[in-house]
C-alpha cells in the first residue's frame, strides 16, 4: 500500500547518571572521589533508503526510542554511550515537528539527519572536589534526550510530472517511454498511487518521470484524493499536461487544460509558473482539424504542443527529446530548506520557571520539571550536597519566587518528595 504521510513519536536516549564513588585501595589513605561520568544517550537518526518508496511501515510502528546512556562507574570510568536508532525513509521525505509545524529536514540527499539528540551524561562526583569540599557525596544526573512528535510527508523526487484528468493516457505514456509498468486500463483512476519511471533519452542522458494519478476539479480543496496526488507535483521541474484532444469522454480539451491549471494554481501558486508542455493524446480518435484547433489555442497561451498516440508510441519520441532539452536548462529538483529553531523554542528548553502553590496544611509546593533532574542527584544525608542544591535554588530564582509568594521563616517548602523549613 502506498502511504505518503505518517505521524510518529521519537525519543532520544537519556544521558547516564554520574557516579558517586571514592577511591579505596590498600595503603592509599583518603583516595578522594573517583566517580565517573555517565554515558551519552543515543540519537534518533533518519537515513535515505532507496529500496523503499512509501511510508507504509510507519502504520505498524509509531514509537522509536534510542538507548539510554549507562551510569558512570568507579575509578572515573565513563558509562557506555547509548546506541543510536536508525530510521530508514524514502528519498524525498520531509520531516516536520508536528506540534509547531516547523520543517526540520528534507531527506533528499545521502547525509543522515539527527532528528533528536541524546542527552549528555551527568558528571561524577570527581568533578565537584575542591580544597574546601574534599568529599562530595553527590553527582549530576544525566540530561534527558530530546523528544518530538514527528510528521513525515513524502514528496517524490521526479524531474517530470504527468498531470491531467483521469483516463487521458498518462500511464500509457509512462509505459512506452520508460521501463515502469503502471497499470493501464480504460476506466477512471486506474492509477491510484504515483508511479516513477526512468526515461533514457540517449547515452548518458536520462530523467525521472512521475505518473501522478488523475486530478479532478476541486482537488486543491481536497476533493477525492487531491492533496495526496498534488503534493507529488511540487518538486517536479517540468510538467507534461496530457489532454484527450478527441474529447472522447464528452469534455472539451481546452476546458480540461484550464481546469487542471486552476487546480495546480490553487493548491500551490508556485505551480502556476512551473514550465509546462501540453501533450495532445488520442489523436487517432479525432480528425486533424480538431487537433489543430487545440494546438493553435494552446500555442496562443504560450505552451508547446505535441500531438501523440501514446498507446502505440506515436509522437512520443519528439515529446521526450523536448523534455530533455528543457530540463538541461532548468534548475535542479527543488529541495526544501529546513526552518531554524525560533527563539521561543530555545527559551522553552532553557526554561527554569516553577509553579508555586499551597497545600491544605499551609506548605508551599514548588513544581518544575527541570528541578526533578537536579533533585535526583542530591544526597540528602550529605551537607555539601545540600549546599549545592541550595545554590541551584538561589541562582535559578526559586528562592525569590518563594519570597514573592509570601513564604516566611519556618514555613514548610515541598519540592517533589523533599521537604524543608524555609530560613532567611
Amino acid at each position: 500500500m502506498f502511504i505518503d504521510t505518517a505521524i510518529i513519536k521519537i525519543k532520544a536516549g537519556d544521558g547516564g547518571d554520574g557516579a558517586v564513588s571514592f577511591h579505596r585501595e590498600k595503603y592509599v589513605a583518603a583516595g578522594g572521589p573517583d566517580g565517573g561520568d555517565g554515558g551519552q544517550g543515543g540519537n534518533v537518526v533518519f537515513t535515505v533508503d532507496d529500496g523503499i518508496n512509501t511510508l507504509s511501515d510507519f502504520r505498524y510502528q509509531r514509537k522509536f526510542l534510542a538507548e539510554n546512556g549507562k551510569p558512570g562507574g568507579r575509578k572515573r570510568c565513563f558509562g557506555k554511550a547509548g546506541g543510536d536508532i536508525i530510521i530508514p525513509v524514502p528519498r524525498g521525505t520531509l520531516v516536520y515537528d508536528n506540534q509547531s509545524g516547523r520543517l526540520m529536514a528534507d531527506i533528499s540527499g545521502d547525509e543522515p539527519f539527527i532528528a533528536a539528540k541524546g542527552g549528555r551524561g551527568g558528571w561524577g562526583n570527581s568533578h565537584f572536589a575542591t580544597p574546601t569540599r574534599q568529599v562530595p557525596r553527590f553527582a549530576k544526573p544525566g540530561i534527558p534526550g530530546e523528544s518530538y512528535e514527528i510528521r513525515l510527508e513524502l514528496k517524490l523526487l521526479a524531474d517530470v510530472g504527468l498531470v491531467g484528468f483521469p483516463n487521458v493516457g498518462k500511464s500509457s505514456l509512462l509505459a512506452v517511454v520508460s521501463e515502469a509498468r503502471p497499470e493501464v486500463a480504460n476506466y477512471h483512476f486506474t492509477t491510484i498511487t504515483p508511479v516513477l519511471g526512468v526515461v533514457r533519452v540517449s547515452e548518458g542522458v536520462s530523467f525521472v518521470m512521475a505518473d501522478i494519478p488523475g486530478i479532478i476539479e476541486g482537488a486543491s480543496q481536497g476533493v477525492g484524493l487531491g492533496h495526496d496526488f498534488l503534493r507529488h507535483v511540487e518538486r517536479c521541474r517540468l510538467l507534461i499536461h496530457v489532454v484527450d484532444v478527441s474529447g472522447s469522454e464528452g469534455r472539451d480539451p481546452l476546458e480540461d487544460i484550464a481546469a487542471i491549471n486552476k487546480e495546480l494554481r490553487e493548491f500551490n501558486p508556485e505551480l502556476a509558473s512551473r514550465p509546462m508542455i501540453i501533450a495532445g493524446n488520442k489523436c487517432d480518435l479525432t480528425d486533424d482539424q480538431s487537433v489543430e484547433r487545440v494546438a493553435a489555442a494552446v500555442r496562443e497561451q504560450g505552451y508547446e504542443f505535441f500531438p501523440m498516440m501514446a498507446a502505440i508510441a506515436h509522437g512520443t519520441d519528439a515529446l521526450i527529446k523536448k523534455c530533455a532539452e528543457r530540463l538541461s536548462k532548468l534548475p535542479p529538483i527543488k529541495e526544501y530548506t529546513p526552518e531554524p529553531v525560533l527563539a521561543p523554542d530555545i527559551e522553552s528548553v532553557r526554561d527554569r520557571s516553577v509553579n508555586i502553590s499551597r497545600r491544605d496544611d499551609g506548605a508551599y509546593v514548588v513544581e518544575g520539571e527541570w528541578l526533578l533532574r537536579f533533585l535526583r542527584g542530591v544526597n540528602m544525608d550529605d551537607y555539601d550536597s545540600l549546599q549545592y542544591f541550595q545554590r541551584i535554588l538561589q541562582t535559578s530564582g526559586v528562592i525569590d519566587s518563594l519570597r514573592n509568594a509570601g513564604v516566611t521563616d519556618g514555613d514548610t517548602v515541598s519540592i517533589f518528595d523533599f521537604e524543608f523549613d524555609f530560613v532567611e
